[in-house]
């Protein structure tokens, strides 16, 4: 997997005692937020991605390539509505080219359509102005984090990560891209979590999403903290309110800047 670790620990490490040792942290909504309702910026970046088709000598159209959905990420994101496994953006391009009866298209041009869209909703992602500070603390502070993301390209969040500078704060990141497993799916939490060699009790998870983050370590049995900065309001895709939900996590906070007290408050 493409995960990243660095064996260096704070200098007071040592000083720590404490119950949870180990965070994770979800990406989207939660160390970076979106700025602007996404329906419009999915519509240009469907057509960047059919641009790039077109480019490499593959004509298609909406109508034809997504089965009566109006843009690709309208389409992919029906199709992983249901279950915890990760279709992933590459294999449902390649599935929907497959039953126009464009076979046997290179990867890389399936790689380049994928990028080109992603280059335009990565505008889109700006990064929490306490999201840094808080990381940081976490560290100086003995903990060690993780990153658990569910996405459709693996590629895509990599790219976030360096785009943001959040790459050194964390020993690990896995994605359901990378492993085919979404969260609240236990086994995403369990390569995490087996990677730092850590029990779930020391664990805490902190995301935006009570049916993905908060769910799924409510499961594990790791510490579950609901961030509901982003999470609340209507839904920026549908323009939905978002209905009461009969999850509940171990803490509530509206702030990344919350946590190490509420972490301290445990030790």
């Amino acid at each position: 997997m493409n995960g990243t670790y660095s064996s260096a620990l704070p200098t007071d490490y040592n000083l720590v005692t404490m119950t949870i040792t180990t965070i994770f942290f979800d990406l989207g909504s939660t160390l970076i937020y979106s700025k602007e309702y996404w329906l419009p910026i999915f519509k240009r970046a469907d057509r960047a991605l059919l641009e790039a088709l077109r480019h490499s000598g593959i004509a298609v159209t909406p109508a034809s390539l997504y089965a009566g959905f109006d843009y690709f990420l309208d389409a992919y994101y029906t199709q992983r509505s249901t279950g915890t496994i990760e279709p992933t953006a590459f294999t449902s391009l390649n599935d929907a080219l497959n039953r126009q009866g464009i076979r046997d298209v290179p990867e890389v041009v399936i790689r380049e359509a994928l990028e080109a869209m992603y280059a335009v909703t990565q505008e889109n992602w700006y990064l929490e102005e306490d999201a840094i500070l808080t990381l940081e603390t976490l560290l100086r502070r003995g903990y060690r984090l993780g990153m658990i993301s569910n996405t459709s390209d693996d590629t895509n969040v990599q790219k976030l990560v360096d785009r943001w500078g959040l790459r050194p704060y964390f020993e690990f990141i896995v994605t359901s891209a990378e492993c085919g497993i979404r969260k609240p799916d236990k086994r995403i939490f369990r390569l995490a979590l087996d990677h730092f060699k850590v029990s779930p009790e020391h664990a805490a998870m902190v995301g935006d999403t009570l049916e993905a983050d908060i769910l799924g370590a409510n499961r594990m049995g790791m510490y579950s903290i609901w961030i509901t900065r982003r999470a609340a309001g209507p839904d920026l895709v549908s323009g939905s309110a978002k209905s009461p939900s009969p999850i509940r996590p171990d803490a509530t906070v509206k702030t990344l800047s919350e946590i190490p007290s509420i972490l301290a408050a445990r030790a």
